[in-house]
């Protein structure tokens, strides 16, 4: 009987390790199904850091990247040469896409291109490159400048404070062009001077520094004025008019290649053999090409590239990336004739 009550007693012990042990089971297996919950919380709260690090990192590369804004005011295209401004004006744009975005602009009179100042505004221009060929520009140029906006002014000079210039060295270009003239007809003889009163500050630039130059080496020389325009049109019409009224022509300072260019055909049509040098301004590629072939007149222009706006462009995002500019650039003028126009000859280029 002892026996029976003893092996009993053994039996229930084992029973209950088997039990304790079966709980210690279950709890492990739970223990483990929070940790693994756990960990995919931390794992889940980690992506979520990581993305929220991922986005701000995005945000701030977007921020860095922004683009710049740049506007591009220019006349609408009534000559070679503006046709040429609009064109590389575009092109430098377009070589600086990775930071420049623009707009280009052209207009036909001031109120127009006032209009489109205020169109540049609302888009959020933050720099204009203005190429404006019209009186009364002042104040809306002002008012750009007067909410911020880096106003870089291309050729014609604008009087106003806080504005950036970028242009050739017109009074330059006047000054060579008497020097050569000089150079090949002598000191004396009979000149006319072909300015244009409506191209503001450009005529009278070259005009200045042709008078200066001529009265220096010079004083005895014979100067005829009359007024035109930067076509070949004009050039033609004017010059038909000019040359009836002049019998003996020793040279011709015209300020332009397309009004020389009409100067030609003018003084061909007339049959005209007084005439031995007529100057020009620009770096129209026809105009260079009629050099050579006229060995009887000196054909010269005062180079005056319209890809120096290209230079107006980078000033602009110079500006704007906060980097120091000087208040104006002035590009020096190179003379081409027939001895040296087959190094500026372009068949790419658009004037």
């Amino acid at each position: 009987m002892k026996k029976i009550i003893s092996l009993l007693l053994v039996l229930m012990l084992i029973v209950g390790c088997f039990a304790a042990c079966g709980n210690d089971t279950s709890s492990s297996s739970e223990s483990g199904a929070g940790s693994s919950s756990q960990a995919s919380d931390a794992g889940s709260s980690s992506d979520e850091s990581s993305s929220e690090d991922s986005s701000e990192s995005s945000v701030s590369e977007t921020a860095s990247g922004e683009k710049f804004k740049v506007g591009i005011l220019a006349p609408a295209v009534t000559h070679g040469w503006v046709a040429g401004v609009a064109y590389y004006a575009e092109e430098r744009c377009k070589e600086l896409s990775d930071t420049v975005e623009y707009k280009l602009l052209t207009s036909d009179n001031a109120e127009e291109m006032t209009n489109q100042i205020d169109e540049l505004k609302t888009w959020g221009v933050q720099a204009v490159v203005a190429f404006p060929q019209w009186e009364g520009m002042e104040d809306p140029i002002k008012g750009l400048i007067d909410e911020g906006i880096q106003v870089v002014n291309f050729d014609i000079v604008i009087d106003v404070d806080g504005v950036y210039h970028v242009a050739g060295d017109n009074v330059d270009m006047g000054t060579q062009s008497a020097q050569y003239i000089v150079d090949k007809i002598g000191t004396t003889g009979k000149v006319v001077v072909l300015e244009v009163p409506s191209s503001g500050s450009v005529s009278e630039l070259r005009k200045k520094g042709f008078d200066e130059k001529i009265k220096e080496i010079a004083p005895d020389m014979e100067i005829e004025y009359y007024s035109t325009q930067f076509t070949r049109e004009a050039g033609l019409k004017d010059f038909a008019d000019i040359l009836n009224a002049n019998s003996q022509i020793d040279a011709v300072f015209s300020m332009d290649d397309e009004t020389s260019i009409g100067v030609l055909q003018a003084i061909d049509e007339a049959k005209r053999t007084d005439i031995k040098v007529v100057t020009g301004g620009g770096g129209c590629q026809e105009y260079f090409n009629m050099m050579p072939e006229n060995e009887n007149i000196w054909i010269q222009s005062a180079l005056y590239s319209p890809d120096m706006v290209k230079d107006a462009v980078d000033m602009a995002v110079s500006l704007l990336k906060g980097e120091t500019v000087d208040q104006e650039k002035i590009i020096p003028t190179t003379v081409v004739d027939r001895e040296n126009c087959a190094d500026y000859l372009d068949e790419n280029s658009p004037y």
